[in-house]
């Protein structure tokens, strides 16, 4: 079996390789005519981190990644109300690790060259348009600025993973339209700092109306003892922006974050100076998703990752998610008598699985603790007033929606 990849992300690549590994033939079409390290830091978590273990990769991202140690939440005061461990820490059989989104990507490019050979992986082939018969599917790839036709691809299968602005997805469902804003605001940026807590600590601070993300992507320290620091700030937009597009690459100034987050200077943690010392540049990113679909495979053509269910970076879960669609497509092609029976079991198993991830994170996700705790405790609270049963329990019914939960995941095999 032949089957096309439009899309040479972190969900193109892993189905990619997880598809080599089950012995399909494989073709993978990027849009960009370099691949290079873009971004800045994601989350990979335990229940992903065993695919990418099963194709051998868990070493390869240990030597570029920090394993999490430790979850923390904290409210806008500083005050330290919720800490779990994280991974291995925790008790899981796999890791999660904080990694820089970039390098991630280079690291699985290479790893697919290696693996499938050179010539199955193509830059500057974006999809423009695909049809369908019961003996194939037949898509065209054109170069993305000029839109020149580039070359014509058949093969048994077309797996969209084109991101949130899919091709594929448009043509599946031509009357969508835009994406779902949020109202939202997320700043991204890096800076070197001494480490903060554990060391390898994701912390949450705020609530959702200013929230700042704190992690390490850097496992080592430099001269100084420094190590890099990847931030996001959460800011509701206020009454009358117009922002409405999804925009990774549209750089900012230091003024305003410095201004909403002058006051946020803790014992453990200084986020002005933090903002201050950012080095590349701060990016904003209007938090978008879209509506869940009602499934995603019509015939020979399938959605997968960001083209099927984008959504909030709330619960580190993004790339997660597009990683088991990645193993659950492979399992069902591999399993199944014919495309159509292992896309059918595909939409039934993940279409359901990522609409409630969506869904949860709409409604703050595991983040939900964090107004929880600022409309109860407005001006801080004192230790035994943390209510944690009821944290606790928010925490372990967002593992079990998302698919992490401990005593689930670790009954799974290691190699499918």
């Amino acid at each position: 079996m032949k089957i096309i990849i439009a899309g040479g992300g972190i969900g193109g690549l892993v189905t990619a390789m997880r598809l080599h590994q089950a012995g399909f033939e494989v073709q993978v079409f990027e849009s960009v005519k370099q691949v290079s390290p873009l971004g800045v830091g994601i989350n990979l978590l335990p229940h992903c981190v065993r695919v990418l273990t099963n194709l051998g990769l868990q070493d390869k991202i240990t030597e570029i990644a920090v394993e999490t140690q430790e979850l923390t939440y904290a409210n806008r005061l500083g005050q330290l109300f919720w800490n779990e461990a994280r991974g291995r820490y925790a008790g899981y059989k796999w890791p999660q690790f904080s990694i820089h989104r970039g390098k991630f990507q280079m690291l699985l490019w290479e790893a697919a060259e290696a693996l499938l050979g050179k010539d199955a992986l193509h830059t500057n082939c974006h999809l423009d348009s695909f049809s369908q018969d019961e003996n194939g599917v037949q898509a065209r790839f054109i170069h993305k600025e000029m839109g020149a036709w580039v070359r014509d691809e058949r093969a048994d299968l077309l797996i969209g993973a084109d991101g949130i602005n899919s091709e594929v997805r448009k043509k599946l469902y031509p009357e969508e339209g835009p994406v779902v804003y949020s109202g939202n605001i997320l700043y991204r940026g890096t800076a070197k700092l001494r480490p903060f807590l554990s060391g390898s600590t994701m912390a949450m601070i705020g609530s959702l109306k200013q929230k700042m993300v704190v992690y390490p992507i850097g496992n080592h320290l430099d001269e100084d003892g420094l190590q890099v620091i990847n931030w996001v700030a959460n800011v509701k937009e206020t009454e009358g922006s117009k922002l409405t597009a999804r925009d990774w690459n549209r750089q900012v100034g230091k003024e305003k974050l410095m201004e909403l987050y002058a006051d946020w200077n803790f014992d453990w943690l200084d986020v002005p100076g933090m903002i201050e010392k950012t080095d590349g540049g701060i990016f904003e990113f209007p938090m978008s998703d879209r509506n869940p679909l009602p499934q995603w495979s019509f015939g020979r053509v399938t959605l997968l990752g960001d083209a099927a269910h984008p959504m909030y970076p709330i619960g580190s879960n993004g790339a997660s998610q597009a990683i088991l669609d990645a193993d659950a497509l492979c399992l069902a092609l591999q399993e199944e008598p014919n495309i159509e029976a292992a896309l059918a079991r595909y939409d039934a198993e993940r279409v359901p699985a990522t609409a409630q991830v969506v869904l949860q994170n709409r409604q703050k996700g595991p983040d939900f603790i964090m107004d929880l705790m600022e409309e109860r405790f407005p001006k801080g609270f004192q230790p035994e007033e943390i209510p944690h049963s009821e944290l606790a329990d928010i925490m372990e019914k967002y593992k079990q929606i998302a698919g992490f939960d401990m005593q689930t995941l670790n009954q799974k095999a290691d190699v499918r």
